[in-house]
């Protein structure tokens, strides 16, 4: 399944890959040796970040429907 939530990705010199992070989702990121991966790995954080909310009955935020990928 392909969430709808703006992910941003950027270059980390400090971690040598690429990280995609997930606005809306506070500390909702994942990261990847290609942009590409990092949106994969960033896809599966955020079905764990809502599965845990709904566990926890926290609010899950509606998708702005965004997507933007910086490189």
């Amino acid at each position: 399944m392909s969430y709808k939530y703006e992910v941003i990705v950027y270059w980390s010199d400090e971690d040598a890959v690429f990280v995609a992070e997930v606005p809306e989702l506070p500390g909702c990121m994942a990261h990847g040796d290609r942009p590409e991966s990092a949106v994969r790995s960033a896809q599966q954080a955020i079905r764990l970040w809502i599965d845990t909310a709904k566990e926890f009955g926290d609010p899950i935020p509606e998708p702005k429907g965004r997507r933007l990928v910086l490189a």
